[in-house]
């Protein structure tokens, strides 16, 4: 059975005996999961707020927006740094923290009145919290638990979001409408609260810190005990990405992330219900469809998984990136006031894609650039955020200058065939030397 421990060291023998027992590792990555949807919750808030905003306080789209770009810019730049603070003092101190952030940030919006407080609380803090529970967040675990089946427990981890987006988009919606915005706010600060208690619980630095191997590893290769790390976090962050700055692979790699976050989490995950609003789609319908693509992404990044253990990863991304960019340049054409069938095809095909790309991002990082593969793809994912930080507010602006939002997608898509030709471009990995990207 998968989930059974494959192999029954000397380490484990000495803490359990009996009949296999479900390996330690699928808990930790079952906390890791909650955790991600936690976090998910909070950055699905945002595009559905911004019209309540805007209502009861006159600002503009850009104005919102810029608290959105404020907030993805720090979910992606802080995501190396909590890599470096995760092998520094472990992964559950900094998920806790984490959480501890998300709640006060969201949690205090309820009383701001001014734009700056908005920038401050749902753009500094939340976004420093997201950012510690980010895709960085699963390659370390991956890496420390995981010897086999790392391409499916990255997509099943990713999917993660797509979870929390499935989950609480169509609640906040509904509350939002249905009682204000700062109800929604307060869920979902109260909802970061309670995953805090299974993180306390379940979570676990190493697996020999409770006498295990990571899954899939063998007597005749066990994973190596994990030294004790004394060093400055930020500079083994910044040291990593200068190691990774000088290879061609690194920035081929940021280039097309970055094209992904602002194709996704910039644009759509921001913008496409209020965009949908302007053609006479209720809020909460629009919302609906966000969670549609929620529920399809998970089968798609849970699918990229399983194919990235089994097809050259630079490949599922030119594919990704390509559909992607053809989708996004059709939506213009399929807005209107009712759902019709081209605007379901469009859900599901580019549900599919949401965040797939992420699986195989993940295993090229691993390959290229060995024990350091976490650090290095927290800058790759900074480089995510950049670009969806950037299409959160351009396309604001676009909509606030142009009464529409068909310039930011055709723009987008066109950025997607360029991540396209990144995508192939990168270097096929050197099997002999797993670090060689820094050599």
């Amino acid at each position: 059975m998968p989930f059974l421990s494959p192999v029954r060291t000397s380490r484990q023998r000495v803490v359990g005996a009996g009949a296999p027992r479900i390996h330690r590792a699928w808990w930790v990555a079952l906390a890791g999961f909650v955790a991600m949807v936690g976090a998910a919750g909070f950055r699905s808030v945002p595009g559905v707020l911004i019209n309540p905003l805007h209502e009861e306080f006159g600002w503009s789209h850009g104005t919102i927006g810029m608290a959105v770009s404020i907030n993805m810019l720090l979910y992606g730049l802080f995501s190396p740094f909590a890599a470096a603070l995760m092998d520094r003092f472990g992964i559950r101190p900094v998920l806790t923290a984490a959480l501890l952030l998300l709640a006060t940030g969201g949690g205090l919006t309820v009383f701001m009145t001014q734009p700056w407080q908005l920038w401050l609380l749902w753009g500094f803090l939340v976004g420093l919290g997201a950012g510690s529970i980010s895709m960085a967040f699963i390659a370390t675990l991956v890496n420390r638990w995981f010897v086999t089946q790392r391409g499916l427990v990255s997509g099943v981890l990713t999917a993660a979001g797509a979870a929390g987006q499935l989950i609480f988009l169509p609640a906040v919606a509904w509350l939002a409408t249905s009682y204000g915005w700062r109800v929604p706010a307060l869920f979902v600060a109260g909802t970061a609260l309670l995953v805090l208690p299974l993180v306390l619980y379940a979570v676990r630095d190493h697996p020999h810190e409770i006498g295990l191997e990571a899954y899939g590893a063998s007597e005749s290769a066990p994973t190596q005990p994990r030294a004790a790390r004394t060093g400055n976090a930020a500079a083994m962050a910044l040291s990593g990405l200068a190691e990774a700055a000088r290879t061609r692979t690194f920035w081929l790699l940021a280039g097309g992330f970055a094209v992904c976050g602002a194709s996704t989490n910039g644009l759509v995950g921001t913008h496409f219900v209020p965009a949908a609003h302007d053609h006479g789609m209720p809020l909460t319908a629009a919302a609906g469809l966000l969670a549609v693509i929620g529920i399809v992404d998970i089968i798609g990044t849970i699918g990229s998984g399983f194919l990235t253990d089994r097809i050259d990863p630079r490949l599922l991304l030119a594919v990704y990136y390509t559909l992607r960019g053809l989708s996004l340049m059709a939506l213009p054409t399929l807005f209107g006031p009712e759902v019709q069938p081209s605007m379901w095809a469009f859900i599901i095909f580019y549900g599919l894609d949401w965040v797939a790309t992420v699986p195989p991002t993940v295993a090229l990082c691993q390959e290229h650039f060995g024990d350091k593969a976490p650090v290095v793809f927290g800058w790759v994912f900074a480089s995510h955020q950049v670009g969806a930080a950037v299409a959160a507010t351009g396309a604001g602006l676009i909509r606030d200058t142009q009464g529409s939002y068909d310039f930011a997608w055709l723009g987008a898509g066109a950025l997607c065939l360029l991540a396209t030709v990144c995508s192939l471009l990168v270097p096929r990995h050197r099997a002999s030397s797993p670090v060689s990207a820094f050599g």
